[in-house]
């Protein structure tokens, strides 16, 4: 016997062997019935204790976090973040309704423009679908409102996330979004992002960046 058949024979001896159709039933009705898995209490309770528990999650991977009363006050808190950070005044955005709708004329001289990511583009603002308190995570779905490319080139993501949809836990945000698609039906691609792009690869030495942005700001917005 060579080694790729005694590698394979393990295999098929550890896999369970039963009635085609009791397995195929099984796969199905995990499917349809959505269970859910052991859901953490770290991240359970009201609005207060969601935002408090977000925050430092993030900030404890080096991302950061401030909270605001109003929308309207974005692009203000946006310049302020790029001109502490020492960044251009220039922000890119995807074609979400909700970021077009912002008054941009209050971050003064920040510049806007709409679309993918470039590699000149330093900074970008996204929107995220939802926020997951138990492990300060962003949820970013793909398409043309938020495109993918905005999370992952520019050295700066800053991230609006509205408080309604800051959940406890994943499964909450699952349900989200197959509520919003409907079943069976996903975006081309769902990211959950957690801080700044960072690797200890190398004898175990945090790095920034190393697959993203160094750094990520997110605004909760009540």
């Amino acid at each position: 016997m060579s080694a790729r058949e005694a590698i394979l024979g393990r295999v098929r001896a550890r896999i369970p062997h039963g009635p085609e159709g009791a397995r195929r039933g099984a796969v199905e009705r995990r499917i349809a019935e959505h269970p859910r898995n052991l859901i953490p209490e770290r991240g359970q309770g009201d609005l207060e204790h969601r935002i408090r528990v977000f925050t430092e999650m993030m900030l404890a991977v080096g991302g950061t976090v401030e909270v605001v009363d109003d929308i309207n006050d974005v692009p203000h808190h946006a310049a302020v973040y790029l001109r502490d950070g020492n960044l251009p005044a220039r922000l890119r955005r995807g074609a979400d309704p909700v970021l077009a709708k912002l008054p941009w004329h209050r971050g003064g001289a920040l510049e806007v423009t709409e679309g993918p990511a470039a590699d000149e583009d330093r900074a970008s603002i996204s929107r995220a679908f939802a926020g997951i308190a138990e492990s300060g995570t962003i949820v970013l779905i793909s398409g043309a409102d938020n495109p993918t490319t905005l999370n992952f080139l520019p050295e700066a993501h800053i991230v609006l996330l509205e408080s309604s949809a800051l959940f406890a836990s994943y499964e909450e945000a699952w349900t989200r979004l197959r509520a919003l698609m409907g079943e069976g039906n996903m975006p081309r691609t769902v990211n959950m992002i957690s801080g700044p792009s960072r690797t200890g690869d190398i004898e175990q030495t945090i790095v920034r960046p190393a697959h993203g942005p160094k750094n990520m700001h997110v605004i909760i917005v009540r």
